[in-house]
């Protein structure tokens, strides 16, 4: 018998993960999606208005399905750190709630365009950058300013822009430094022998 071709490269994985504040509350979901070797092919976050976290559990996974089937990947392995819907696509448990069967639904007419597809739990540590893209879309619906430990525990590539630089302080001269001497903006000329502090912006 002919030994069949390794594909394993041919499946994307994806972490999806979905949050509410106060549940029923602002909502929002998250989800990377990589490559077999680890390349980060796509990163969603999207904010939902008022609703439950397993509605926005759901909607990550539906997200990462639609990008799947719309940029032509056949085979996905999904994490997810909701045991809820998890062991619901998997047919371990009922769906009871009619919001969430019509989610279920969705999420099983697109499982069945897929040549082959796979979804596990993982504990939340394991579905980090997931969980901080949920947050950072139902910061964004919020309109809440981040606190900088919030900034940090975002993935580089989806954290804010740093604020724009404040104009110098009244008596405050401003310049750079080029060649370990320090240049002075404006024209303005020091005299000779003055001392000065550096203060980086």
């Amino acid at each position: 018998m002919p030994l069949l071709p390794d594909q394993s490269s041919d499946w994307i994985h994806a972490h999806c993960d979905g949050g509410s504040r106060g549940n029923p509350g602002p909502s929002g979901f998250g989800a990377v999606i990589t490559s077999a070797d680890g390349t980060v092919l796509a990163e969603l976050s999207e904010f939902l208005g008022i609703r439950t976290n397993n509605y926005a559990e759901y909607s990550g996974l539906l997200a990462v399905l639609a990008w799947a089937l719309e940029h032509g990947h056949p085979r996905l392995k999904v994490v997810s750190d909701s045991e809820l819907m998890v062991k619901q696509i998997q047919g371990k448990y009922k769906v009871n709630s009619p919001d969430l069967k019509t989610l279920w639904q969705q999420a099983r007419d697109h499982i069945a365009q897929l040549e082959r597809f796979e979804i596990a739990p993982a504990l939340r540590h394991k579905n980090k950058e997931a969980d901080a893209l949920a947050n950072a879309a139902m910061d964004r619906g919020m309109n809440r300013k981040l606190a900088a430990k919030e900034v940090e525990s975002l993935p580089l590539r989806t954290r804010p822009a740093p604020p724009a630089v404040r104009p110098a302080a009244a008596g405050m001269l401003r310049g750079f430094t080029k060649d370990g001497a320090i240049h002075i903006l404006g024209g303005t000329r020091l005299p000779d022998g003055i001392f000065v502090k550096v203060i980086p912006e």
